[in-house]
């Protein structure tokens, strides 16, 4: 994420970015960012480790002021879903069939109901979903 999306040195962003990936890009550059890891010392892009137990560590930053926290990754999200920790879930799919990779949400321990929120279609035929937990 950060190779792609931090500003660069230069102050100017690539060319190859477009109007709506430079919009992405200011917004997810300026924002705070939490990170959950055993393995790094230490963290930098306006970030913050989250340290000890993800429970109540996540619950702590739930209480917070703002507006909400966003997951990415693979790992995280079942770990924060098999605690009850997510609120919504907002999920992008894209048209294309990977084959292979990590699946988002593999291993989870019981099933989740959910109830459609929101849906939107994208001109490519992505289609965005949000849906909250029943």
């Amino acid at each position: 994420m950060e190779s792609a999306w931090r500003k660069p040195a230069t102050g100017t962003w690539p060319d190859w970015m477009d109007e709506s990936q430079i919009l992405f890009a200011e917004i997810i550059d300026k924002a705070k960012k939490y990170v959950v890891s055993s393995t790094l010392s230490g963290v930098d892009w306006n970030a913050e480790s989250v340290r000890g137990d993800l429970g109540p560590a996540v619950q702590r930053l739930k209480e917070e002021s703002g507006e909400g926290l966003w997951v990415g990754g693979v790992m995280l999200p079942l770990a924060l879903a098999d605690l009850g920790l997510i609120d919504e879930y907002e999920l992008l799919v894209h048209p294309v069939l990977a084959g292979h990779g990590p699946t988002l949400l593999a291993g989870l321990r019981e099933s989740i109901q959910l109830e459609l929120l929101d849906r939107h279609e994208f001109q490519s035929g992505a289609v965005a979903m949000r849906y909250r937990p029943t």
